[in-house]
């Protein structure tokens, strides 16, 4: 190599250095060598066994920085080292590291951060170890799982569907966690359709749409939980629109999941529905009394519970059958009455707590509630209208038999956040969050609190479905 070219291309290192993380860089762009130099087209080698995959991920990175250093008229093409024989043999790529295709080859501008290597992932337990497969989910395990070994060579997109607390978040951090266990090299972002949405709501005001648009187009694989949320976001929609097309036309994993198959989006765009359902649709179902069984033995070996007889899981899959949500919530109001008082882990002490919060023939799979009864309700014991119920006002004497409702329609029924927001006067999934949560730690803390919640599920217990 040249003085001249070395010096080239060592600030074309440097720029790349700046964009990537670390532990990247010097896996896959420091062993590159610049060979070439011709007017403005710049010709690099790279090892055989990794060209195709860092042409791919990482060209039109490298592209961007080698315009940089020699300007916009630069052009780059890769060719890969003989390591057998130790010298160099060309090799024709499908097409020059080059942007100006359009489409997915725009290049991007280098001093703008790239994505992390993945977005937040969850609960470490979310595990394909820790997923139990029953026929309830076994075509949407094996799908996950087959992507996540091979991605974007099976099931490109992926749409995982079923109603909330079955499993779908469960898959998509599985895929995510083996995806980064076994590929270093892949960018894998994690996100929900509400984050999506704010995060480009927040691009928009503030000036950082390219930002946006590498944060979300630039990675191998976008697992997306929550589609359903980008419902008549006109704006969101048209952006994930671009992203999608931009991902799955260069040939990146997309996985999607919602409460509802696609042809139940009624309010998204047609364009994508079309698109959702070009790949493969698998569904969850709420989990049969042996899948229930085996969640709970699965989740008591795991936390080390101690049990003062088997029949105890058997009584509570019983009882519990709506969701896995609610099978692991009831098992851990269980755990903590017997923790708080020293009573053995017992078939009877199940069935004691789970008649005190579901009173036999009111269970939720038994009998399941609507949003709209459960505001009646909460807004008969509390003396407060409907339209105070589902109003903007935050004083203490609202707050609180809103916060007691939205939680109860989140453990009685089978809607969405999302849903259950739109029921309270338009509120989105981040502010039924908070509220189920302020609600089951008043709850956990104070009899008074408890006390409302069982005369509220009284109620709707004698109320004729």
């Amino acid at each position: 190599m040249s003085q001249e070219l070395e010096h080239i291309w060592s600030r074309v290192q440097a720029q790349l250095a700046l964009v990537v993380d670390e532990s990247t860089y010097r896996i896959w762009l420091e062993p590159l060598r610049a060979v070439e130099l011709e007017h403005d087209h710049l010709l690099i080698e790279g090892p055989e066994h990794a060209r195709r995959w860092i042409r791919q991920r990482f060209g039109r990175t490298i592209q961007a920085s080698v315009e940089l250093v020699l300007g916009p008229n630069a052009s780059v093409e890769m060719i890969a080292t003989d390591a057998a024989a130790g010298t160099t043999e060309s090799v024709r790529p499908r097409a020059r590291i080059h942007p100006r295709d359009g489409g997915p080859q725009t290049p991007r501008t280098p001093h703008v951060p790239p994505p992390t290597q993945t977005g937040p992932l969850g609960n470490p337990k979310l595990t394909f170890d820790q997923f139990v497969i029953g026929d309830c989910n076994r075509l949407a395990h094996a799908a996950a799982l087959t992507v996540a070994e091979m991605p974007a060579q099976a099931y490109n997109p992926l749409f995982i569907c079923g109603p909330p607390g079955v499993g779908k978040t469960h898959l998509l951090s599985s895929i995510a966690i083996l995806l980064v266990a076994h590929n270093p090299g892949l960018t894998v972002r994690c996100t929900t359709g509400e984050a999506f949405t704010n995060a480009f709501l927040g691009a928009l005001s503030g000036g950082g749409t390219e930002s946006f648009k590498l944060r979300f187009r630039d990675v191998d694989v976008l697992l997306l939980d929550d589609v359903q949320f980008l419902e008549r976001k006109t704006k969101t929609e048209e952006e994930f629109f671009h992203t999608f097309n931009a991902l799955h036309d260069g040939g990146r994993q997309i996985v999607l999941s919602s409460d509802r198959p696609p042809h139940d989006l009624e309010a998204l765009e047609d364009r994508l529905r079309e698109r959702f359902e070009a790949g493969l649709v698998a569904d969850v179902k709420p989990p049969d009394l042996a899948t229930r069984i085996a969640i709970l033995r699965k989740r008591v070996q795991h936390d080390h519970i101690t049990l003062a007889d088997t029949d105890a899981l058997d009584v509570l899959a019983s009882r519990i059958s709506s969701s896995v949500r609610a099978l692991e919530g009831a098992l851990i109001r269980v755990v903590a009455f017997s923790s708080l008082t020293g009573r053995a882990l017992s078939s009877e002490l199940v069935t004691e707590v789970i008649d005190s919060l579901y009173p036999r023939g009111a269970t939720p799979a038994t009998a399941p509630r609507t949003i709209a009864e459960i505001q009646a309700a909460a807004c008969a014991h509390f003396g407060i209208s409907p339209d105070e119920l589902v109003s903007p006002a935050r004083a203490a004497r609202i707050a609180w038999p809103r916060q007691l409702a939205m939680y109860l329609s989140r453990e009685l029924t089978d809607a969405s956040l999302p849903a259950i927001g739109r029921q309270f006067g338009g509120r989105d999934h981040s502010t039924v969050l908070h509220a189920c949560r302020r609600a089951a730690s008043r709850i956990a803390s104070d009899d008074a609190c408890r006390e409302a919640v069982e005369k509220l599920r009284t109620s709707l217990d004698s109320t004729p479905t």
